[in-house]
């Protein structure tokens, strides 16, 4: 029997997931470890969501979730079966800050973790054994008298689902949450800023004694040395190195308000502004081999909806992600799992 077989063989209801980022893996894995029969659809060449990884000919970038903290003990023990497989790591990044126009160690006992060798790393072993269609852009979720069809924009369907569940950005959620329309205004209430990232890589490694810093920047607030994070063998300190040949990598987030305010600027106008911002808080100059920039639309909820998730036990329609109950990698995995948890209950209790 196939690990597919094994995990969404089972004789439970079905299950139709918009979307493969981690909320909506949680959600999946945990239906079908529950004898749930799980189709996931994604729009996107793959799984991962803002967890995805950009792959270049300098080395791969983690653009999206820079890393992730654990608190909840469900989340823990995740964690805890991710750096089993070796899917997952500590980063022990050399941590600053800018403060005043000054740097400063930043020593907060905080561990933070990075998938291995790339941050898709976790969401491609989440996804493993499930029935996932990528490239799969969802235009309209309908319930039929069969159930719940997913319409794509070429007019394929899938389905009939006993069940589904819009792990996506809040402002798509809305109009896909459309069968139920107070889940659909709870969606579309949620307002999520974007992130403009730019991606640069060096021939040299760049002479800073850190391996990220948080500034105060109304422009550039993080700025990372990817090759820094385990397995990415860019020689970063810390717990950089082992093996993953990346060039000397470096990740930028813009801030999400001078992102919101520019968010249809040229990318090379962003490319120019969040470089020389960077150069600026280095007090350097430095000329990249190759740079990227990407805008993350939705990034990060402005407000939280201030629940773990949405469902209709009635219809058999819900919605999970970080724009719930908590923004963070924590939040999306924890929204995915409650929302799996209130399905089990309503469709086979």
């Amino acid at each position: 029997m196939s690990r597919y077989q094994e995990m969404n063989g089972g004789p439970g209801p079905s299950a139709g997931i918009v979307g493969a980022g981690i909320a909506g893996l949680a959600c999946a894995r945990r239906l079908a470890r529950r004898g749930f029969r799980v189709t996931v659809v994604e729009k996107a060449r793959g799984p991962g969501g803002r967890m995805s990884t950009r792959r270049t000919d300098r080395g791969a970038f983690d653009h999206g979730a820079q890393y992730f903290t654990a608190r909840d003990s469900r989340f823990l023990a995740q964690l805890e079966e991710w750096r089993a497989a070796g899917v997952a790591a500590e980063w022990e990044a050399r941590l600053v800050v800018y403060r005043g126009g000054e740097r400063f160690d930043l020593n907060d006992g905080q561990k933070r973790f990075v998938g291995v060798p790339r941050m898709s790393a976790v969401t491609r072993h989440q996804a493993e054994g499930l029935n996932l269609r990528t490239g799969w852009p969802v235009a309209r979720v309908e319930r039929e008298p069969d159930g719940w069809r997913f319409h794509s924009l070429d007019r394929e369907s899938l389905g009939p689902f006993d069940g589904a569940a819009i792990a996506v950005p809040a402002p798509q959620a809305g109009p896909l949450l459309s069968g139920n329309p107070t889940l659909a205004v709870q969606a579309e209430e949620v307002r999520m800023s974007s992130c403009w990232a730019v991606m640069a890589a060096y021939s040299d490694r760049l002479d800073l004694p850190f391996d990220a810093a948080f500034t105060e920047s109304p422009l550039l607030p993080w700025l990372a040395r990817n090759s820094s994070k385990p397995g990415r063998g860019g020689g970063g300190g810390g717990g950089g190195g082992g093996g993953g040949g990346d060039a000397e990598a470096w990740v930028l987030h813009a801030s999400n308000a001078w992102s919101d305010e520019h968010i249809d600027a040229e990318p090379d106008w962003v490319i120019e502004r969040l470089l020389g911002e960077f150069d600026r808080l280095t007090g350097g100059r430095t000329t990249p081999e190759l740079v990227r920039a990407h805008r993350w639309r939705y990034a990060l909820p402005s407000h939280l909806l201030g629940i773990t998730h949405l469902w209709d036990g009635d219809l058999g329609i819900g919605a999970c992600g970080d724009w719930c109950g908590g923004s963070r990698v924590e939040g999306a995995f924890l929204s995915g799992l409650e929302l799996a948890d209130q399905m089990t209950e309503s469709m086979t209790g």
